[in-house]
């Protein structure tokens, strides 16, 4: 059975710096979404002066991954390992990972800036929730996991479940672009809608930059898949054996590569390949919720 590590100083001031991200999260959120209200105003003014906000909003964006690092580092310092051994861990830790690839590349590629609202609005939802519902204290770990096969299999897990939410973003505003019931909007929150998507980047944009965003996380779960056969042969002596938690992995894999393969040489694209790239991801967090929660398995060590 797991016991307590005697480090509960450092892993309070661990999640008080998760909170401060959080409050930091909230202020990006507002500014965010003021800046895209500012964008869709029929007043030319207002639309202009809907930059500044953007790039405040940006700041304190950066300023709350900062908090957020703090928090998932002293974390793993209270715990004496990597911060990523239940679900608590995994969503502090998966979300900023998740966020710092989103700032990474919108500095890289600015057409992708105004889905920030969505990234840090699903970054402040999930910490919500891992603060609230899933919280635990640091435990040591349960021999199985005590493998540095722990950091291998569950970094890459982390950075491809990134890649996929970046791209589930994408594929979301996509199909809000090419919604026909904002074609003739007859209502002025439809109205609102549709000057708003009129600044996002057009939809032959937003879906390749959703399918290369969706390559990268499916390169790096092919490898979380394989490394996770490799660790449960070295921890219970077989590659695959059909635990709950390997079958989701393994349907979330085929979900993807489903999504690639269709892309590729079936010609699938806009609309279809949009709805397959958010099953995908929907299968990922029914995997990392549900699965963990309800149902049994030598898994069962990734939940609470």
């Amino acid at each position: 059975m797991s016991t307590i590590i005697l480090n509960e100083p450092l892993s309070r001031i661990s999640l008080l710096g998760i909170f401060a991200a959080m409050a930091l999260y909230t202020v990006a959120f507002l500014l965010l979404a003021l800046n895209l209200s500012r964008l869709a105003s029929e007043k030319k003014s207002i639309r202009e002066s809907a930059g500044k906000l953007e790039n405040y909003g940006l700041i304190f964006l950066w300023i709350a991954a900062a908090f957020h690092a703090f928090g998932v580092i002293s974390r793993g310092i209270a715990a004496s390992r990597v911060p990523w051994a239940n679900m608590y861990e995994f969503s502090i830790t998966g979300t900023l990972v998740a966020v710092t690839i989103f700032l990474v590349s919108q500095r890289i590629r600015s057409d992708i800036r105004l889905i920030a609202t969505f990234v840090a609005g699903f970054v402040l939802l999930v910490l919500g929730i891992a603060t609230t519902v899933w919280y635990v204290e640091v435990k040591t770990l349960m021999p199985a996991l005590q493998d540095y096969w722990l950091v291998i299999h569950v970094s890459v897990a982390i950075l491809g479940t990134a890649f996929f939410n970046i791209a589930a973003a994408l594929s979301i505003a996509y199909l809000f672009k090419g919604a026909r019931f904002l074609e003739a909007p007859k209502s002025k929150i439809l109205q609102w809608g549709k000057r708003l998507l009129a600044m996002f980047p057009d939809a032959a944009k937003l879906e390749r930059a959703s399918y290369r965003f969706n390559i990268i996380g499916f390169i790096l779960w092919s490898f979380t898949l394989i490394a996770g056969a490799i660790w449960a042969e070295r921890a219970w002596h077989r590659y695959w054996g059909w635990d709950t938690k390997e079958v989701w992995t393994f349907i979330i894999w085929t979900i993807y590569a489903g999504y690639l393969h269709a892309n590729a040489t079936r010609g699938w694209s806009g609309k279809r390949s949009a709805i397959l790239s958010l099953i995908g991801f929907a299968a990922i967090i029914f995997n990392f919720s549900i699965v963990n929660l309800y149902f049994k398995g030598l898994h069962v060590y990734s939940g609470l």
